[in-house]
């Protein structure tokens, strides 16, 4: 993902609306993925291609502390399946 696109409209609603298609935490929307979640895929590997750019800029914006500006772009907040 570069650089000058990681905050793209897109990627930020994905992030919003975007649901964790597998694992522990499937149906899950990206922008609710524990914090510890995203740490373990920085340190064992994310996933290749787009979800795995997501997830990434998912960590970035729970370690500075700007995940809770994805709010409004939400459909339906916290809406675990």
């Amino acid at each position: 993902m570069a650089t000058d696109n990681l905050l793209s409209k897109e990627n930020l609603q994905a992030l919003a609306r975007e649901k964790m298609p597998f694992g522990r935490y499937q149906g899950y929307i990206l922008a609710d993925l524990p914090e510890e979640y995203l740490l373990w895929f920085n340190k064992n590997g994310f996933p290749q291609g787009q979800l795995g750019d997501w997830l990434k800029l998912a960590l970035v914006l729970n370690i500075d502390g700007s995940i809770n500006l994805l709010s409004p772009l939400r459909s339906n907040p916290k809406n675990h399946e």
